[in-house]
């Protein structure tokens, strides 16, 4: 994974020469990238506004993290390693204003809602295409939802580029030949029904990115609860488990402590127990504990969890209801029947959440009474003083504690229980447990009156209209439950959507070179680029034992069934290097000006940035960057004829190839190896990395647009000074009568104009071009 410098331009694109000292630190920050990148060559990243998407390595995990914050958004596992991503952003099509509606629940939480809404963007849908090896690809929308998951497609996916109007994806394989040669291979996949059914899938995705967003949040919820939850609270069981192995009397321990309530006299065991195991300090912490504890878990599941499950049975009702409407959403693969399960199995987690609840408060109750007699029996043991407000005791405090004692000591001591305990006198923490096995201590519903209606209704019994309850299981376990049917109500759509993409063309273009098979690949050739305004796929590519002096430009339309002229043109860059297309005589050829192509990118639609090598003997060959204007090619009418049973290698003698110069829109690369190009036009930004990936040179692709109007202004006013006083100076040699010193000066100033603009100057952390 290359940080390249458009992830993070905001201090680049800033104007003035404040801004210089923030691109110094830029390029010490992403010096250190790039040297942890060359360690990491597996890396994979993609960028969409500040949202960077990224897979390290072989972890098979996707990550979304905010690149100015630093902070991971979102994770999701995917089938094989990531080895390509592309992020392209929808456009044009206004019918998705009319389904766009924004839903009342959709931020209802307080879950990261600015980077939610970040990746969600607007009205308009963006999608994060990941691929992978066997033919792996699939589609994300807002990089969140997987809208699609293709199957056909043959070898490792070497780069992806889905259309902006998302009639194609144009994908680079690398495939085993018959002769066992790995060859490159262009494949168009028709991509019609997310086109065509453009605005339903808009709605869809919204929906289901907001489903998918709630389920993280209510993971993290739970897991909140989870730390909340002390394990101190399981040293009343502890300690009560181990006095009833030490005791030697036959007296049960539920008879011990009422006793003690009755008559406030404790056993010599009990009181021992009482005095030196817990001790009038440590009762005191445990019950602040547990009403600390207790309390942090009811705030969590009435705030978030609750919230959370509404506003998902909320989102999953609106789906339901557009899987109903069968003409706009049956193409994209609603069912009905999951949707409707994944709604009871919510409703299920949240009557669950509800039950805890009920727990938590009973237990609370019951707590702070036993807790407080306990305390002053056990001041009266030690013959301390009892405050006059904890004296006293209603009978309704006496019920509490009788309850609490019928409830959790009436256990049968002779046995112990799966965890090797007699007692659970702490109920909350069975339901935290992500465990599969039933409750130890599963809520009493014997008094219920509801239960007790429903069981004696025969048309209520087995209706579908009540939510399953699961008395025997942890909350866990019913999360895990809704979690498998909403995977399922999410995964349909993928499956179908996925289905109905085809393959449109394939195309044999060369076969790769044996020197670069086994070199790390990073930033390489083919690269891919959408023209949205003319929907055309780019391709770029080199076929360097064929032709090491030519680069290739393959067109497609976007709309598989439209053909391009001209589809096919080569650039022969055995050109001048002062020179320019616009001249009439360039000068003749020499061994000087024979360039190979190292990388290449599109900069914006009608230009192209190149990195050239020098084809000299010496090893310092000379680098360059330089810029390629390709109106002239793109108008090309020459056509080539495509042989699909052969590779495009073995059929170059009838490609059209153009001679293609540069003029002053280059640079010469001083001091660095440079062997890679990152662009954005947008931001008017190439960066240059070296071959060994650790050096990176910023360059500012139009400087002069970028300045302030007050730099411009003091410019203006230095060059008028000058040619003021250059003019002062010809005019008074000139009346001394020395003519060709006056011609001689007026010469360098012309000189010292074109500097001005021409010059390529080297800033503080970037260059100009």
């Amino acid at each position: 994974m290359i940080f390249i410098p458009t992830l993070t331009l905001s201090a680049l694109t800033k104007k003035g020469k404040k801004c210089f000292k923030k691109r110094a630190r830029f390029l010490e920050m992403y010096s250190l990238y790039s040297c942890w990148c060359h360690m990491v060559p597996k890396n994979i990243y993609t960028i969409f506004k500040n949202i960077l998407a990224f897979s390290v390595g072989d972890t098979k995990q996707v990550v979304l993290c905010d690149a100015e914050k630093a902070e991971i958004l979102h994770l999701f596992p995917v089938e094989y390693p990531a080895s390509c991503m592309h992020w392209t952003e929808v456009h044009g099509d206004s019918r998705c204003e009319f389904l766009h509606r924004e839903d009342p629940f959709s931020f209802s939480i307080d879950y990261k809602s600015d980077e939610v809404t970040n990746l969600l963007g607007e009205v308009r849908l963006n999608i994060l295409v990941v691929g992978g090896p066997s033919g792996f690809v699939e589609l994300y929308a807002y990089g969140l939802y997987k809208i699609a998951t293709l199957s056909g497609i043959s070898g490792t996916c070497r780069s992806l580029g889905l259309s902006s109007d998302l009639r194609s994806l144009s994908v680079i394989t690398e495939i085993r030949s018959a002769e066992d040669n790995p060859e490159i291979h262009y494949i168009q996949l028709d991509t019609g029904l997310l086109s065509s059914c453009l605005p339903e899938l808009t709605k869809m995705a919204r929906k289901f990115t907001h489903i998918s967003t709630l389920l993280q949040y209510l993971r993290l919820s739970l897991t909140c609860m989870c730390e909340a939850w002390e394990e101190i609270l399981m040293q009343m069981d502890l300690r009560l488990t181990k006095f009833v192995q030490e005791k030697n009397t036959s007296t049960q321990v539920q008879d011990e402590f009422l006793e003690l309530l009755l008559w406030g006299h404790a056993s010599p065991e009990l009181q021992a127990l009482l005095m030196n195991q817990l001790t009038v300090k440590g009762l005191k912490m445990l019950g602040q504990s547990i009403d600390s504890s207790y309390s942090s878990i009811q705030k969590l599941v009435i705030s978030h969890l609750q919230s959370g499950s509404e506003a998902l049975l909320y989102h999953l009702s609106e789906v339901k209801g557009m899987a109903l409407w069968k003409q706009k959403f049956q193409p994209l693969g609603l069912d009905p029947a999951a949707i409707e399960d994944a709604i009871v199995a919510v409703g299920s987690f949240t009557l669950k959440a509800n039950e805890l609840l009920q727990v938590i408060d009973k237990s609370m109750k019951n707590f702070k009474a036993f807790f407080r007699w306990l305390y002053v029996a056990m001041l009266r043991m030690s013959e301390d003083h009892v405050p006059p407000e904890l004296n006293k005791m209603t009978q309704k405090d006496l019920a509490f504690v009788a309850d609490f004692l019928s409830e959790h000591f009436s256990a049968n001591e002779e046995l112990f229980d799966r965890k090797g305990k007699y007692f659970n006198v702490e109920r909350v923490g069975q339901y935290l447990k992500d465990e599969d096995e039933d409750l130890i201590s599963p809520p009493n519903m014997e008094g219920n009156q509801w239960v007790t209606f429903v069981k004696q209704s025969t048309h209520l019994k087995d209706s579908p209209l009540l939510f399953p309850t699961y008395p025997q299981k942890s909350l866990h376990f019913v999360k895990r439950m809704m979690e498998g049917s909403i995977d399922l109500c999410l995964q349909k759509p993928a499956e179908v959507i996925g289905h109905s993409v085809t393959q449109a063309v394939c195309l044999r273009l060369y076969t790769v070179p044996e020197s670069s098979e086994n070199t790390p690949r990073l930033f390489e050739l083919p690269s891919l680029w959408n023209d949205k305004k003319a929907g055309m796929h780019h391709v770029v590519f080199c076929m360097p034992e064929i032709s090491p002096s030519k680069i290739y430009i393959l067109r497609r339309a976007t709309d598989p069934s439209r053909s391009v002229p001209n589809g096919l043109v080569a650039l022969n860059f055995n050109t001048p290097l002062n020179s320019s297309i616009d001249d009439e005589t360039p000068a003749p050829t020499s061994a000087d000006s024979c360039y190979s192509c190292l990388d290449a990118r599109f900069y914006d639609d009608e230009t192209l940035t190149v990195v050239l090598r020098s084809r000299e003997d010496d090893e310092n060959k000379m680098r360059v960057l330089a810029q390629l204007h390709l109106n002239s090619v793109l108008s090309w009418n020459e056509e080539f004829t495509w042989d699909l049973t052969l590779r495009l290698e073995q059929q170059t003698e009838g490609i059209p190839v153009q001679c293609l110069a540069w003029g002053n829109q280059s640079r010469e690369m001083d001091n660095l190896k440079a062997q890679f190009v990152a662009v954005n036009g947008i931001r008017k930004v190439a960066c240059v990395l070296s071959a060994n990936l650790r050096h990176v040179r910023v360059f500012e692709m139009d400087a002069e647009e970028e300045e302030e109007e007050e730099e411009r202004a003091d410019e203006s006013q230095e060059m008028s000074s000058d040619q003021d006083r250059l003019e002062d100076t010809m005019t008074n040699q000139s009346d001394a009568g020395e003519g060709g010193d006056g011609a001689g000066g007026a010469e360098d100033a012309q000189v010292a104009g074109q500097g001005s603009g021409d010059i390529l100057d080297e800033t503080a952390g970037s260059d100009t071009l």
